[in-house]
């Protein structure tokens, strides 16, 4: 923590740039959501591939990973490959596909060391043994980690997951587990991949398009909502801290005075 602290602050304790802004840290967000967008509109207007806007999307995962780490957010989901990526051309649907067999292996023991546990939220039906693998050695190996969770929302869709919880929900009514009238939000909620965690405090979106993508469509109701023109591979530890630092500055009344 000290390390963190030491760079966003000079002497006095006087702010190194305006970018950087002092955060309460006793009201950090506990979830952090985040839509990772931009890469591929980074990489062309550098004039190189889309894979290129791919692969240095993925280096950035670990430096907001670690700062998010740092000021005590409990939860990062990144939305890392939607349903509807399946539709992109199958020569950058293959390279995404393989990104985490390089990401980990480079990543983990810095991760484990810093007590971040990795997760992934979505459906592995339909992604690629190797995909899977290299997913699966990294829950393994983390497994036992008490800070952080990294959650890969990966294979993912909010409303294909909201149709699964109703039907799992129905198999329950007509098996007897549920009555009709038990059903409540928080009843429902049992019926979503993130069960066990916690809604989303705050949803972060780069590369300047304002909408949701089919993200988390249930737990982001009440969630904060940041966007910025940055694309994801130019989102730094600054622009993140802007985005907690903006959380602090607005009151949440969910739906109350």
């Amino acid at each position: 923590m000290l390390k963190l602290l030491r760079q966003w602050f000079g002497k006095n304790n006087q702010p190194v740039s305006a970018a950087r802004p002092e955060i309460e840290l006793d009201k950090v967000p506990a979830h952090v959501a985040i839509i990772m967008d931009g890469n591929g509109r980074w990489a062309k207007q550098r004039g190189l591939p889309r894979v290129a806007g791919h692969h240095s999307g993925m280096k950035n995962v670990k430096k907001i990973t670690m700062a998010a780490n740092e000021i005590g957010v409990k939860v990062l989901t990144m939305y890392a490959f939607s349903t509807e990526n399946w539709k992109r051309p199958k020569e950058e649907v293959d390279f995404l596909m393989k990104l985490p067999q390089e990401f980990f292996p480079l990543e983990i023991e810095e991760l484990i060391q810093n007590n971040v546990r990795i997760r992934m939220t979505g459906w592995r039906e339909g992604l690629p043994e190797h995909t899977l693998s290299a997913i699966e050695g990294a829950i393994e190996r983390t497994r036992n980690n008490t800070g952080l969770i990294l959650n890969f929302a990966l294979n993912y869709g909010g409303r294909k997951e909201m149709i699964a919880g109703v039907q799992e929900m129905i198999r329950d009514v007509q098996s007897g587990k549920l009555q009709p009238e038990e059903l409540d939000e928080s009843r429902f909620s049992t019926y979503m991949l993130t069960s066990d965690l916690p809604d989303p405090d705050l949803l972060i979106r780069t590369s300047g398009e304002l909408r949701l993508s089919n993200f988390l469509l249930w737990q982001l109701a009440y969630s904060e909502l940041w966007f910025t023109e940055a694309y994801w591979p130019e989102f730094t530890e600054s622009l993140f801290l802007q985005a907690i630092a903006e959380y602090q500055r607005r009151g949440r009344r969910y739906g109350g005075l």
